[in-house]
C-alpha cells in the first residue's frame, strides 16, 4: 500500500499495518469530533509517526498512485475535519 503524507512524500507500507493505522485514525477522528486540540495533536502525531515507522520512503522522483492520504504534520483540526468528511482517512 502507498501512503502519501501531505507535504512530505510517499511511503510504501505493508498491507498488514492497516488495522493498526485504522485504530490511530479512529483516535484522530474522535479528537476532531470533540474539537479537543490536545488530543488532536497527540493523535495526529501518533498516526504520522507510526506511518513513518512502518513505511519505507519512496524516492522523491517516484510518483505512485496513493492508496491513502494523511494530513501534514501541523495540520489544523479544521483541515483534518475536511479530510474526514468522506468517512475517515484510512479505508477499512
Amino acid at each position: 500500500m502507498i501512503i502519501r503524507i501531505m507535504g512530505e512524500g510517499q511511503l510504501r507500507v505493508d498491507d498488514n499495518a492497516v488495522d493498526e493505522l485504522n485504530h490511530l485514525d479512529a483516535d484522530l477522528e474522535k479528537a476532531v469530533e470533540r474539537h479537543d486540540e490536545a488530543a488532536f495533536e497527540a493523535a495526529l502525531s501518533a498516526l504520522l509517526g507510526r506511518a513513518r515507522a512502518l513505511g519505507t520512503a519512496l524516492p522523491p522522483d517516484t510518483i505512485e498512485p496513493s492508496d491513502l492520504i494523511l494530513p501534514r504534520e501541523g495540520a489544523t483540526i479544521a483541515e483534518v475535519h475536511e479530510l474526514l468528511a468522506d468517512g475517515g482517512l484510512i479505508a477499512g
